[in-house]
């Protein structure tokens, strides 16, 4: 069985944007990412935490079914829709990416 990959990307929004940022993710982000047809499922997610001066937290995990489906993102959708985000929200949040092979799953 080939590994199901993770892609997770971790988000702090500034406070006062952090409404229209979490709707267009939701209405157009998102959709777009999904529309790759790259990963077969997200998870949008708000840490828990306490907002500080930097902003509010967010978490969107991507599953992709093998590497090779997330390479085809990288090298064919991930600049146009990351430079999209980057526009749009222009010094108002920070970003990072990590990439993780799911070993074992279990839902109880």
């Amino acid at each position: 069985m080939v590994p199901s990959i993770l892609y997770n990307v971790t988000v702090k929004i500034e406070k006062s944007i952090s409404e229209d940022w979490l709707s267009w993710m939701k209405q157009v982000h998102i959709p777009d990412v999904m529309k790759t047809n790259c990963f077969t499922s997200y998870r949008l997610t708000r840490i828990i935490e306490e907002p500080d001066e930097h902003g509010i937290g967010f978490a969107i995990q991507y599953l992709a079914p093998s590497i090779h489906d997330f390479q085809n993102y990288q090298k064919n959708f991930a600049a146009g829709l990351q430079k999209e985000h980057s526009e749009r929200y222009h010094n108002k949040y920070v970003a990072f990416r990590t990439l993780l092979e799911i070993i074992e799953e279990k839902q109880c």
